[in-house]
């Protein structure tokens, strides 16, 4: 048996729902929406009536602040709901099912959760898409049916056997190319060739469509970081730059002298990355003898330097990490999953050098949040949208496990 129940925050306490009627409103300029109700709707399973309804008022809603409801008020507006995806992790759900099983001591129900938006005023099918557009992310969500399902158990169809690309071996790297682009894969042709002559020269045989998969993923910008190890062999700005073109100039230029001080005359001549130039500044330090406490061993994973510390009145050598995560491309896909994970990274690499994580900050690296939606790039999440739900995203992991988070910019 499936329960559902409704909440709604009371009106004095309905900030979210008044946010987001001024987004409409402002952000969408659609000014015909006159007011907006917002639901957080629950279906649970594997539970008993006694219990589910025991647990309106502590699991579901706080009775202070919320309205419950066992069936959708009434509404002469436009209704629809938002759910995540299957299988994308859905903390709220997640979270009352932890309640319910330590209420019950046994096995966990069930939980699915979905956001139910009702805009009222003059909103016609058009307007109703433009409004859903800016709060269904397809990544990560869908719009949700409005009838209660039968059962919450999910039913994954049994996967078919996974393909050899017949012939792989033997391709030309015009075919490669053009499989590089029907794929829409995040490697490049050169890098598709390379796979080709290790399967043919090492493996002897044609790799699964799989196996291309994992290598690509695993190639990907998020894992390796390609757009930071790219060799720049010529770089030029453009004229019309300005004051920000004029101080990319002089940048690229200490840049470079900082280049021939570190490694000789011969740097001139070899090509460089985004990672270079990210180093240089400590390299430079460090020939200027500004950087002595810097702590160098093999277990290097971020920038470590050697400072005393008062312990109880008596001086210990401590080492003080400094760790940098970089999350732009999946903060871009998925705003609050790619910078919660972001923090993740940045505390993981600390503690597998045996650090106390103390305090975090984040510099989200959206444009201009101001941006008008319609200069959103086709494929893109809107500026705004990025900014809002990575600051979000950031504050809601730290805040979870307790870690002090002093900048959100």
């Amino acid at each position: 048996m499936v329960y559902r129940i409704y909440v709604e925050k009371k009106k004095q306490f309905a900030d979210e729902a008044a946010a987001l009627l001024s987004d409409i409103r402002t952000l969408l300029m659609i000014d015909t929406v006159t007011d907006l109700r917002l639901f957080n709707r629950y279906d649970v399973e594997n539970i008993d009536e006694d219990l589910f309804k025991a647990c309106e008022k502590t699991v579901f809603s706080e009775p202070q602040l919320d309205n419950t409801y066992a069936h959708l008020p009434q509404c002469d507006g436009t209704v629809f709901a938002v759910e995540f995806l299957p299988g994308q992790f859905d903390q709220r759900a997640d979270s009352a099912a932890q309640c319910l099983q330590l209420l019950t001591g046994e096995g966990r129900p069930r939980v699915a959760c979905a956001v139910v938006y009702a805009l009222f005023g003059e909103v016609d099918g058009d307007l109703r898409s433009r409004v859903a557009a800016q709060l269904v992310n397809p990544v990560e969500a869908r719009e949700a049916a409005p009838d209660k399902p039968d059962s919450l158990r999910m039913h994954a169809p049994k996967p078919e056997r996974v393909p050899v690309v017949l012939g792989f071996t033997c391709w030309s790297d015009e075919r490669l190319a053009a499989t590089v682009r029907e794929l829409g894969m995040a490697m490049s042709a050169a890098d598709l060739i390379c796979c080709r002559d290790y399967f043919r020269d090492v493996e002897h045989r044609d790799p699964t469509l799989a196996e291309l998969r994992v290598i690509d993923t695993y190639w990907s910008d998020h894992c390796r970081h390609t757009t930071f190890r790219t060799r720049l062999r010529s770089l030029r700005i453009g004229e019309g730059a300005g004051v920000v073109g004029e101080a990319m100039r002089r940048a690229l230029e200490m840049f470079r002298q900082a280049r021939l001080d570190n490694d000789g005359p011969e740097a001139a001549d070899k090509p460089f990355c985004l990672m270079d130039m990210a180093l240089m500044g400590m390299r430079e330090l460090r020939r200027q003898g500004k950087l002595d406490d810097l702590d160098e061993s093999d277990e290097i994973n971020a920038c470590s330097i050697r400072v005393t510390v008062d312990v109880d009145g008596r001086e210990e050598p401590w080492l003080l990490m400094f760790k940098n995560e970089t999350h732009n491309h999946p903060t871009e896909i998925e705003g609050f999953g790619g910078a919660a994970t972001c923090l993740g990274g940045a505390i993981r690499d600390p503690l597998s050098g045996r650090s106390y994580v103390y305090q975090a900050m984040r510099i989200s690296g959206s444009g201009d949040p101001r941006t008008p939606l319609e200069e959103t790039l086709p494929g893109k999440l809107p500026q705004r949208r990025i900014t809002t739900t990575a600051a979000a995203g950031f504050s809601s992991y730290g805040n979870q496990i307790g870690l002090a988070t002093g900048k959100v910019q």
